[in-house]
């Protein structure tokens, strides 16, 4: 009895034990299906500004593809009409542009979630025109008061180029359906402007500043994923 008692009991023990590894391993290697397509979208703060600034209009076409776990190519196509004015000159510059680049996303997503903390790398060109519309002539008193001069003349063929990093996040609020915002660092590359005035704003890149070659911006979006297949991922 003693026996047969011992060998139901080593039984159950190794049946237990090998239950228990086998859903340890079921649970280990349990995957699903995650989807890859290009998400496709707009920037809606360049509308917006649109709307509430005389002085600015805009468009942006965005989107990406995920190529591999976390990373993805990525792009936007854009164009911009600016309008300066600064104390001494009025200028108004007009262009389309196009960045093309890649990010990476940070953050790990719980089961079937598709949010992201991204970093992501731009190189951004631009093709515009500069047009001075007036400028004040220095004089060293204002007694005649100020020397206005109105040209309205326009240089076009122009061309700038910079490199860009861009840190944001995307966040999924319906099926496919993600809002995102991020910021931009950016640092020219080269340009050629007018021959009697300097390109005060860029398409695409923004205000210029003589102090350096760097710039920033900012975009919020909305997005919607297109999913072409899904792949499986432990």
């Amino acid at each position: 009895m003693y026996r047969y008692f011992s060998s139901l009991l080593l039984i159950f023990c190794f049946g237990i034990s090998g239950w228990s590894q086998q859903a340890a391993t079921t649970a280990d290697t349990t995957n699903y299906k995650e989807k890859y397509g290009i998400r496709v979208g707009v920037d809606l703060s360049k509308p917006l500004r649109t709307l509430i600034d005389d002085t600015y209009s805009g468009l942006e076409l965005a989107g990406d593809y995920r190529i591999y776990k976390n990373y993805y190519i990525s792009a936007e196509l854009g164009t911009e009409e600016i309008t300066f004015e600064g104390d001494n000159i009025e200028t108004f510059s007009n262009g389309s542009y196009i960045k093309i680049g890649g990010d990476y996303n940070a953050y790990e997503n719980w089961l079937e979630m598709q949010n992201a903390i991204f970093v992501g790398v731009r190189y951004g060109f631009a093709t515009f025109s500069q047009t001075l519309d007036t400028y004040r002539i220095y004089t060293s008193s204002d007694y005649f008061g100020a020397d206005l001069r109105e040209n309205n003349t326009e240089t076009t063929g122009l061309t700038a180029s910079w490199a860009e990093v861009m840190v944001g996040i995307k966040v999924e609020v319906l099926n496919n359906l993600f809002l995102s915002a991020n910021v931009q660092l950016k640092r020219r590359i080269g340009q050629n402007a007018p021959a009697n005035f300097d390109n005060l704003t860029i398409p695409g890149f923004g205000r210029t500043y003589d102090s350096g070659e760097f710039g920033a911006g900012f975009g919020y979006s909305v997005s919607y994923l297109i999913p072409f297949y899904k792949k499986a991922r432990n």
